[in-house]
């Protein structure tokens, strides 16, 4: 039925049926985290199989034989293995002397695990190794292997103890007893979905021509796939296949966007128009057309972090080019009136270029509705890789760009190289996990910032949250802790993984930029954290962070003499200071 090489027959032989999956021959072991003699087999998981329903029985030491029972189970088994925090059902057998192993089998893969003998419990355990290998076709395969078995093959070395877990969460074992931090940061990166892992691996192992080769199988193959995911970008923001140029990421697509729509129609226009709170790349190359002969106008942002319409409208000039104005804000979350800007470029009839990596796959986009000529998107903003990203370019009407780079002309010749494949392929994948789970996640992200916002404020005073209340995405929050040290909290909660701006930036000292835009006072700025959540942040993790926020944020206060002062109803504003 799967083709499995010969070398795996000796581990399918002992105690094995249908599907290769084993029948533990002890009632209390526990299979799918239910104990054999209770497992049932509802109806439920064969839905729309219904040779599989006549099987659905009670079973002891055994259960249904059918392959859609197995395939049900697939992801959750693959996900734990991969250490995820699947909450649905895990493989777990009985304590012996040998030892499991886990055998993924996908369409060109087997991930094989080696799990730690231990007590029979509903708890999965940590995987000790991991190694891909090839096999033909999507089943789940359970192995004993049995002490002593002459049959047996070595299992692969268990790996030091800097192999790094990959719970997304981060609150797992090092190896060492430690705990990493829970992972709060999702504006910064986000961890790799599951889907999106299982979608690239065969591209990292058996597909892997080159997508630009065009006599043989192996690029055909490869080109297939990307064009496949350049489909599902397409498809997440309302495009046209042909509109979407793969990069490295949104910096480069900034780059490409601004840079070469400038030097394209630089003979007849001049002039570009962008805002104070963009991501640092738009504005340093904002700054470097500057030093060619461009004039640049940087808009003010109201206390709000929105930017004034009617400003807008009064900077347009004859020979505009171009306006970049970024969707969702990556520091304080304010979501910019993108539909209206639009409109107002094409009745001006100035292209439209939005940097929406912290928008994309998380609220709806569509570039024809809100009238946008250029989006830069990213990938691992979205659960996708990290070194993958695109750039929409319209074609109706045309949008012209000198490329940055010469080479091959690939990317319809404005980004010449080898587009990599298992790259492209994640992105694509993690845009259509967006567009499937985009209404789920933000309804569930909204009711954590809402949890995670009003815990902190009703038990700490004097906290500001930066950016407009109403017109922002909730997943992220960035607030102002008067009369802390922004890095010093930092350093407190060295359990929860924040930021106090954008980790472009995050490594000087000055305020962000972002925030004194806005109007905030220095030393609230210099107080600000940004707390993200995301699509596998837990309720238990933002209960965690409040907790660990709140009881810091009184700790610093106490030590500090401003609150001490606020405390006796000094005026701290009132006060001149004096230099030593």
């Amino acid at each position: 039925l799967w083709d499995l090489p010969e070398s795996w027959a000796p581990l399918l032989s002992a105690y094995s049926h249908t599907n290769g999956h084993e029948c533990p021959k002890c009632p209390t072991a526990l299979h799918h985290r239910f104990a054999n003699s209770t497992h049932q087999l509802s109806s439920s998981h064969f839905l729309g199989v219904p040779e599989a329903g006549k099987r659905a029985e009670q079973r002891s030491c055994s259960h249904a034989h059918c392959k859609a029972h197995h395939e049900t189970h697939l992801y959750s088994v693959k996900a734990a293995g991969l250490r995820l925090p699947i909450r649905a059902h895990g493989h777990r057998h009985l304590k012996k002397k040998g030892q499991s192993i886990y055998c993924f089998i996908s369409q060109t893969y087997i991930t094989k695990l080696r799990w730690q003998a231990g007590p029979c419990s509903s708890e999965l355990l940590a995987p000790t190794a991991l190694e891909v290998v090839l096999a033909p076709r999507l089943v789940s395969l359970l192995v004993r292997a049995r002490a002593g078995a002459g049959t047996t093959p070595p299992l692969p070395p268990a790996p030091d103890s800097s192999f790094p877990p990959l719970l997304p969460s981060g609150r797992t074992g090092d190896g060492g007893g430690a705990l990493r931090p829970l992972y709060m940061d999702v504006q910064a990166t986000t961890p790799l979905d599951p889907r999106v892992l299982d979608s690239m691996l065969p591209y990292l192992t058996a597909y892997y021509g080159n997508p630009h080769s065009r006599t043989h199988a192996y690029g055909w193959e490869s080109e297939a796939a990307m064009e496949k995911a350049r489909r599902q970008v397409a498809d997440l923001i309302g495009a046209d296949s042909r509109e979407i140029i793969f990069t490295s990421g949104a910096t480069e697509s900034n780059n490409m966007a601004i840079k070469g729509v400038a030097r394209f129609y630089k003979s007849r226009k001049k002039h570009i128009i962008t805002t104070q709170t963009e991501h640092k790349c738009v504005l340093d190359s904002c700054r470097s057309l500057e030093t060619e002969g461009f004039r640049v106008t940087y808009l003010p942002v109201k206390k709000n972090g929105l930017i004034d319409l009617k400003e807008l409208e009064a900077a347009f000039q004859a020979d505009t080019s171009l306006v970049s104005v970024m969707t969702v804000n990556n520091e304080i979350g304010v979501k910019q009136p993108i539909h209206d800007i639009g409109e107002i470029c094409r009745a001006h009839k100035v292209f439209f270029h939005t940097d929406a990596a912290q928008a994309i796959g998380k609220i709806p986009m569509d570039v024809n509705n809100m009238k946008i000529d250029l989006m830069s998107i990213s990938g691992h903003k979205i659960y996708g890789p990290k070194g993958v990203g695109a750039l929409y370019v319209r074609r109706r009407p045309r949008v012209r760009l000198e490329p940055l780079q010469s080479g091959g002309g690939q990317e319809r010749g404005l980004r010449s190289g080898t587009v990599p494949t298992p790259l492209a392929v994640g992105l694509g994948a993690a845009c259509d996990v967006a567009q499937q789970e985009m209404e789920y996640d933000h309804k569930r992200i909204s009711q954590l910032a809402e949890r995670l916002v009003t815990k902190i404020m009703s038990e700490v005073p004097d906290v500001v949250m930066n950016g407009d209340q109403e017109h922002r995405y909730p997943g992220c929050i960035n607030l102002s802790f008067a009369y802390v040290e922004g890095e010093s909290l930092l350093m407190a909660l060295k359990d929860v993984a924040l930021s106090s701006g954008s980790a472009c930036t995050s490594a000087s000292l000055e305020p962000s930029y972002v925030l004194r835009a806005i109007g905030t006072d220095e030393d609230l700025a210099h107080s600000s954290i940004r707390f993200g959540i995301g699509r596998f942040t837990t309720e238990e993790e933002v209960d965690y962070t409040v907790q660990k926020c709140i009881q810091h944020v009184k700790r610093l206060r106490e030590m500090s003499p401003l609150w001490e002062m606020v405390q006796d109803g000094i005026d701290l504003k009132s006060i001149k200071w004096t230099q030593h």
